[in-house]
């Protein structure tokens, strides 16, 4: 088959490339030349395992075409993907700048009958504004052409995007047309040969599919994190809590592991967008509400932590502290809504200095923290601990899982080591003479 994709973004590119590896011939449009041309030489403008090697594959072989132009990516399609950024306004809605952008061009280039998808991540209702923009220039041109406009969410995790999308759980398809379904159930025929995977529904369910996922998910990570903090206080540890509640099948293992909170481009932004549509539909959401707070408070708790410890030592102003991972998840280099940089923020406010490093982030670190002389990105992960009062652990990169903890203790001023992941043992920190704060867990007496 013949597939358009408009934007070349996380989803846009993890999308192609697997379309591609399946024998189509996807086109990639982008807005931005320098984006494409850098496609064209075989790299990969973001980061994601497998995906680079995916994409060189795929171009070489003829599969996967970069352009600039919609006029060349609508020319043969039978698909037009939508698969643009839809940022987050100050009040929590959703822009649809983008989107809206791309349906008025694809009105003004089609040319014979085609399905546009929206795969981008919109508010329910979003197609039916794809269509009547789409229509509304075909009527300009004075040209009518047989389209449908179908909702196809995505359900990728960064760090693991390729092999969600090879292997997914499920394909949600929002559409009144059989035949739009039936021609998606085609495309997606090569992801779902064990099972029929394909959940064909309603347009405006399909688009509420994706937000009620995401907020299920951010929902148990703000549970966790909630429960971590009473544990804390009573004196329970939440490892035992989550194996004992974990056990129970209604409940399962899955984003039941408490940390500094979650980040990213999904969550807090789908979060919002969700309470922004029930307001707009004069309903207020109160779960919702209390799962994005909880989380802005997550993201500050280990923070706190290292203030209060600091408070009988003269306060964290002129410390070093040396922090391990600012990508807000590991396998990523994702730094949108980051724990790492709530932090960092908060503490270089009150004077402390940042010595960070991370294994893939770190570049766009420096970037961000650029205008932050209180911050220092290293190069290598003990660099970050050399003269610091401390060490905190942010991201959960495999290399911070089994560090040399002698040289750590070398290098800190004093042993003392902040988890925001439950890396370690506590048992096994106390008899490395650490002092070791974790999440949900007993302080050291």
């Amino acid at each position: 088959m013949h597939v358009c994709i408009v934007g070349t973004g996380y989803v846009g590119l993890v999308s192609a490339a697997c379309f591609a590896e399946m024998g189509n011939t996807v086109t990639c449009v982008d807005v931005n030349p320098d984006v494409v041309k850098t496609l064209q030489a075989g790299k990969v403008h973001i980061y994601e395992p497998g995906l680079e090697e995916l994409v060189r594959r795929n171009y070489a072989a003829g599969n996967l075409i970069f352009t600039t132009s919609l006029a060349q990516g609508m020319e043969q399609a039978q698909f037009v993907f939508i698969t643009v950024g839809t940022p987050s306004r100050p009040d929590g809605s959703c822009d649809l700048c983008y989107v809206e952008q791309v349906a008025r061009e694809i009105g003004q280039q089609m040319h014979k009958p085609v399905i546009v998808v929206d795969k981008s991540t919109v508010p329910v209702g979003t197609a039916d504004r794809v269509r009547a923009l789409v229509q509304g220039e075909l009527d300009k041109r004075g040209v009518s052409f047989e389209f449908d406009v179908v909702s196809n969410p995505e359900f990728l995790k960064e760090g693991d995007a390729v092999n969600d999308f090879m292997k997914p759980d499920r394909v949600v398809v929002g559409t009144e047309s059989e035949k739009s379904a039936e021609y998606l159930r085609t495309l997606y025929g090569p992801f779902a040969r064990s099972r029929e995977k394909l959940i064909v529904m309603g347009v405006r369910s399909a688009e509420m599919t994706k937000y009620a996922a995401n907020c299920m998910l951010a929902t148990k990570i703000s549970y966790i994190n909630e429960i971590a903090n009473i544990c804390e206080r009573v004196g329970a540890d939440v490892r035992d809590v989550r194996i004992g509640i974990g056990s129970d099948h209604r409940i399962g293992y899955h984003f039941i592991y408490p940390g500094v909170g979650y980040g990213g481009s999904c969550f807090p932004k789908d979060v919002r967008a969700l309470i922004n549509t029930a307001n707009e539909y004069a309903f207020r959401p109160e779960l919702m509400e209390a799962v994005d707070r909880v989380n802005n408070r997550q993201k500050l708790r280990m923070s706190e932590r290292i203030v209060d410890y600091f408070a009988a030592q003269g306060g964290v102003e002129g410390k070093t502290l040396g922090v391990w991972g600012i990508a807000f998840k590991a396998n990523t280099d994702d730094t949108r809504e980051a724990a790492s940089l709530a932090m960092i923020n908060d503490l270089t406010s009150r004077g402390m200095r940042i010595r960070a490093f991370d294994p893939v982030a770190g570049e766009k670190a420096r970037e961000i923290l650029a205008d932050n002389p209180l911050v220092e990105i290293v190069d290598g992960q003990y660099d970050a601990v050399e003269g610091a009062q401390a060490l905190l652990v942010v991201t959960e990169w495999n290399q911070f899982r089994t560090p040399d903890f002698e040289r750590i203790k070398a290098a800190l001023s004093a042993p003392i080591l902040f988890d925001g992941r439950n890396l370690y043992p506590p048992s096994m920190m106390a008899e490395l003479g650490f002092a070791y704060f974790s999440v949900g867990r007993p302080d050291p007496a």
